[in-house]
Formats: structure tokens, sequence, C-alpha cells
């Protein structure tokens, strides 16, 4: 269902890939430590995918080696190991197909203004930097670990001074040539299947609406996804409206059971339970019973959930720093939340298919870890 080729373009010299590397540019948050430590690196495709001259960047690191050419077609088997946790997944070139076709299937809302920046970007440039996260139902496992039979073309852990999921991870990657016997037989498992967007709906939106006629992008069928939190400032306080609510006390923020909401401000920590759970796909997400249940009594409509002066947004790994921003004053709630289920989200993308209009609401999911980017630049070809 989904024709997928190999990838031409640019790749990191071995010597450069662990300063090239980056994390994805929407989890760079402006201003933060992992920002400074990204733009002090010369090297970092941060200077590419967020930096004030992304042609001119490009072109340095490919002047100074960091990036060389590689126009043979191949795909590209990627393993990340954290603790005792290990994923596989391939890069790959896929078709780029409108969604009604049921090849490529979203979950997600996209904004024009992110999904212009990466039209500039690659217009630009000419190059895809960043893959878009896809899942697949092909059994590809098996596969996969055939191709890492050989030595790897890049055997690395992460640095990024402690920021950010990413950081620690190791990596490790296979060159597979498009027209191998392992590059064929992976072909033909994915072949049959549609993707389902986790992450990156920006990225893929962007590459339809350029008129490429492939995207890059990671392909597993292992998935993790932890709760997407967020730390919040209504037009009226929390402390106005706490009387309201059927608050239990509890020590301190944490990731609660599903249809339950973790709160704290300064003054305390509380649990909160849904009062109303229905059966549509979408209702039903702890994400759309915030936004019926809370977000009106804080004087919140759907409008504010991407403005920061309203909302931010961390994975649970990152409870410390929401405790932080609320202590600071930055933001006077945070609220911890259970993490979506792959189920959950494939229900909701499945029942898209027939109206488009099915969504998650913004800021449901976060896939972790997530992708470097820079692994592989792909030179896209535009209809």
């Amino acid at each position: 269902m989904v024709a997928i080729r190999g990838l031409s373009g640019l790749r990191p010299a071995a010597a450069s890939v662990a300063r090239v590397t980056s994390p994805p540019y929407d989890v760079i948050k402006p201003g933060s430590a992992l920002e400074k430590r990204l733009r002090a690196e010369p090297a970092s495709l941060f200077h590419v995918i967020l930096g004030e001259d992304p042609p001119g960047a490009l072109g340095r690191s490919r002047s100074e080696g960091h990036l060389v050419d590689d126009d043979d077609p191949a795909l590209y088997v990627y393993e990340q190991r954290w603790g005792d946790s290990e994923r596989n997944g391939l890069f790959v070139a896929a078709e780029v197909s409108p969604y009604e076709r049921g090849q490529i299937i979203r979950h997600e809302r996209t904004f024009d203004a992110k999904v212009q920046g990466r039209i500039a970007l690659s217009r630009a440039t000419g190059h895809t930097f960043g893959p878009v996260f896809v899942l697949t139902r092909a059994r590809i496992g098996e596969a996969l670990q055939q191709a890492k039979a050989g030595e790897p073309c890049y055997e690395f852990t992460s640095d990024f001074g402690g920021h950010g999921d990413l950081h620690g991870i190791r990596n490790r990657v296979w060159r597979v040539l498009e027209d191998s016997p392992e590059g064929r037989a992976l072909r033909e498992l994915i072949a049959p299947h549609p993707f389902y967007i986790a992450d990156g709906h920006h990225r893929y939106h962007a590459a339809l609406r350029n008129g490429q006629t492939h995207f890059l992008c990671y392909v597993t069928e292992e998935a993790r996804i932890q709760a997407y939190n967020r730390v919040v400032n209504g037009t009226r306080p929390f402390a106005d409206i706490a009387s309201q609510l059927d608050l239990e006390p509890v020590e301190a923020l944490h990731t609660p059971p599903k249809h339950v909401f973790s709160l704290r401000t300064r003054a305390g920590a509380w649990t909160l339970r849904a009062r109303e759970v229905p059966d549509d796909v979408v209702g039903r997400l702890d994400c759309a019973i915030l936004e019926r249940e809370l977000y009106p009594l804080l004087g919140l409509d759907h409008s504010h959930i991407v403005d920061s002066a309203h909302f931010d947004y961390y994975p649970e790994s990152a409870l410390g720093e929401m405790n932080d921003v609320v202590d600071r004053g930055d933001y006077d709630l945070a609220i911890g939340l259970a993490p979506v289920s792959l189920e959950e989200l494939m229900a909701v993308a499945d029942a898209g298919l027939n109206d488009p209009n099915i969504v998650m609401p913004e800021k449901s999911t976060f896939f972790a870890p997530k992708i470097l980017s820079g692994l592989f630049v792909y030179r896209h070809v535009l209809s």
C-alpha cells in the first residue's frame, strides 16, 4: 500500500555523527539549556533546522566535511538503546500520498504556521532534515535483525549535556542498499500496509503541500508513548476555582491512572477525577476531558491551547521541570495525565479515515525516545 525506496542525499561523516545529529526541532525550546548546548556546537544540525541562515549552515557543514554526499539509494536500520530497552526501525523514502487514499493515516490537526516554516526550510535548502515517525503493522523485526548482521556504519552515544530524552541514547545504524536481498525483503514486507503517523504531522503535511514525490520517514512496529503533560496559566487563577472541584490532596505531582488528573500549584498537589467519560474515540481521551471539564473554569478555550502565554507542554519524564516552572511563577498550574495507548491512537486514526474532522486533541502524545535528526539528510524530489 505504501511504496518505499532508498534514500539519497547527505549523511554525516562517521567522525562527525555525534556532533551533527540533533533532537527534532519541535522539542528544542527557545532559551532552554538544550538550545544553548546545540547552539554552542558548530557542527550541529541545529544551525540548519533552527538557525538564522539554513542554506549557509548547510553549505558550511558540507564544506567542512561534517556532511558527505551519498547518492547510492539505501535504507538505514536504526537501533536505539536506553537502560534495558531497545527499539529498532528503518529510515526510508516513502511515497507522498493524499490522506484520503488511506496510505498515510494521521491522527492530529496541523497548524499552517508550522507547516509553512518547514516548507520554507525545504525550499531554501532542497533537503529534508527531520524524519516523520510512522508506525506499521508489518512484522519487520526479524528482517531488521538480519540486516544488522554486519558492522554498523555509525555507533555512538548522544551527548546533549544531560538535557532532553535523547541524551545518553546509544545509537547504531546499518546501511542496506535498496536492491540488496535485505533491502528487497524489507520493502516487500512494508509495502502492503499503511503508515500511521505517530510523530511529525507537520513534517508530513509540509512534504504534501510542497509537492514532494517522497518524504523522509522512520518506520517501526514498536512505540512507547509517554503522557504529554501541561503547565497552564488560566485567565482565572486556579485558586479562584478550586472550590468548584472535587479535589483529593496528595503529596506530589505524578503520572496518574486514566481519567484521573494530577494537579499542582505552589499551594499544594491534588488529584481530580473525570466527571464523565463518553464512549466516542476522541471524547474519552483525557486531554479532551480536560478541555471540557477544567479549562472553561480557568477561562480557557480551544484557541488558547497553542498559546505559550497560557500553555506549555512536557513529557512525563520532565515532572521536575514542571514543578520548577510552577515554583518560579512562570505558570500557575501543572497537570499530569495518563499516557495515551497505541490502541487509542489507532482507533482515532482509523475513525478519521471516514471523517477527517475526527482527530486527537493537540498535544495528546509524546513518543519517547524521539528520533534523531541528521542521521540522513534527504534530497527530496518535487513532482
